[in-house]
């Protein structure tokens, strides 16, 4: 899949990159795996708001996915491929053979018409969930459980993929795409293959509107700010922050301050940190 370009008949449509949908084959969404999406603005349950630059934007429904992909030894077939406005990945429709619809996340080279399955006898073809203790070291792999039964958590976004590395003592090592390798349980299951869409990150909105359209509000930097608006705030025409480091609006430091807690329960189960 490419991405499409315009001849500039406006300013905005200079710059304007957007995805070439050709790959889609179904434009309405299935109506019974639909639940409505309620917006909040940025606000919380007092009405203050804890999420800056959050508000309106098109109206979207949520597609129930399925992140745990339970039906074990079924085999289904997929029905279409479509678009989801909540994420940056495409979606697959699959029928199982006793007539279930459901969405998963569409890996690259799934296509309508082919068969996917999960479950441990499953084959190690693109759209298979297995188990990782049955999949192949060097296998490329996606929408990976970090928790048994818990459903896909790691690896969900347009083009990414892991490899898994080794296995060892009932865990996996697995590559991920930050470069970062975690140990996962081997009773874990992943979808073999990559997500689909790889060519997401060259889209370029070309104008404001879109993002507007997306639910963005415009961001205001603090240096434009008065000084009881940010830290940053204040001076007499361009000047420095006057800090030793850029913070946020509540002086907390940021842009490269390191926040991950080194305590932390999970810091254990990583072997390399992705900026090692």
């Amino acid at each position: 899949m490419a991405v499409k370009t315009f001849n500039p008949t406006s300013p905005a449509v200079r710059g304007m990159a957007v995805a070439d949908y050709s790959v889609l084959t179904k434009k309405a969404p299935e109506k019974s795996l639909l639940e409505t999406r309620k917006k909040t603005g940025g606000r919380n349950s007092y009405g203050r708001i804890t999420v800056r630059h959050i508000g309106g934007g098109n109206r979207t429904k949520l597609r129930n996915i399925d992140w745990k992909r339970n039906k074990e030894g079924v085999k289904a077939t997929v029905t279409a491929i479509e678009y989801d406005p909540n994420r940056t990945s495409y979606l697959a429709l699959i029928q199982y053979v006793d007539g279930t619809k459901s969405y998963i996340l569409a890996p690259a080279g799934l296509e309508v018409g082919s068969t996917v399955e999960s479950g441990s006898g499953a084959d190690i073809l693109v759209g298979n969930v297995l188990p990782i203790s049955a999949i192949p070291v060097g296998t490329v792999i996606c929408c990976v459980e970090l928790n048994p039964g818990r459903g896909a958590q790691l690896v969900r976004t347009a083009g990414a993929s892991a490899q898994l590395m080794a296995k060892e003592n009932g865990f996996a090592q697995i590559r991920l795409p930050s470069g970062e390798v975690r140990m996962v349980r081997e009773n874990c299951r992943a979808m073999i293959g990559a997500i689909g869409n790889s060519e997401h990150e060259n889209v370029k909105l070309g104008k404001a509107g879109k993002s507007r359209h997306a639910g963005v509000r415009p961001a205001v930097r603090g240096v434009v700010m008065n000084p009881n608006d940010h830290p940053h705030g204040g001076g007499e025409g361009k000047s420095p922050i006057g800090l030793p480091g850029p913070v946020t609006p509540w002086g907390v430091p940021t842009l490269g301050k390191k926040t991950r807690n080194r305590k932390k329960q999970s810091g254990k189960y990583i072997v390399k940190a992705r900026k090692a």
